[in-house]
């Protein structure tokens, strides 16, 4: 049995990682993410993780362990995913921006014919930022291919005041959920 990463997220590798899971894979899922029109953010997420479970594990051992994940933020109803461009993350950090918004992460795990999917959901409060420090975070070029324009582990960790909630939803899979899903499958990480 191997665990399958099928995300191209260099974060959830290092998380996976640091869990001290040695025979993890990467394969991440090759179909382009769209996000189902006028679905609640916690079944989006839920939705597009598993579609990429299950695209990647037709690739695999029935034995093999899928893991996929699907992050977004949540603002005023709106979905906020990854900025196509800097003039879109540049509007998404100015709308964070003083501002509480809501993370969620859809997590999908496949284990033989077993299928368990499940979301998260933390709350994460932003500081006022200038003009200038939006514009300088967006040249360092760490929000282009983050949900919300920005990352908690990173240099956008300047601008979290607070979170409410499982910190490494924030960053993209939630350790705890997984944990706890994983187990429900019998791999046990403790």
């Amino acid at each position: 049995m191997a665990i399958v990463l099928a995300s191209k997220s260099p974060r959830r590798k290092q998380l996976l990682t640091m869990l001290g899971i040695n025979d993890l894979r990467v394969m991440p899922a090759l179909s382009k993410e769209l996000l189902p029109p006028n679905m609640p953010p916690q079944d989006a997420v839920m939705s597009l993780s598993l579609e990429k479970a299950r695209e990647v594990s037709a690739l695999c051992s029935e034995k093999d362990v899928i893991i996929a994940a699907d992050t977004i933020v949540e603002l005023d109803g709106d979905i906020l995913g990854k900025p196509e461009n800097e003039d879109a993350a540049f509007s998404m950090l100015s709308r964070l921006s003083g501002r509480s918004h809501r993370v969620f992460t859809g997590i999908c795990v496949i284990s033989g014919d077993k299928i368990i999917s499940e979301y998260e959901r933390s709350y994460v409060r932003f500081r006022e930022l200038s003009e200038r420090e939006i514009k300088a975070y967006i040249a360092t070029g760490e929000p282009m291919d983050k949900a919300g324009s920005y990352g908690a582990q990173g240099k956008g960790s300047l601008f979290v005041e607070a979170i409410d909630g499982d910190f490494f939803n924030v960053m993209g899979l939630p350790l705890c959920r997984l944990s706890k899903i994983l187990e429900k499958l019998g791999v046990v990480l403790l």
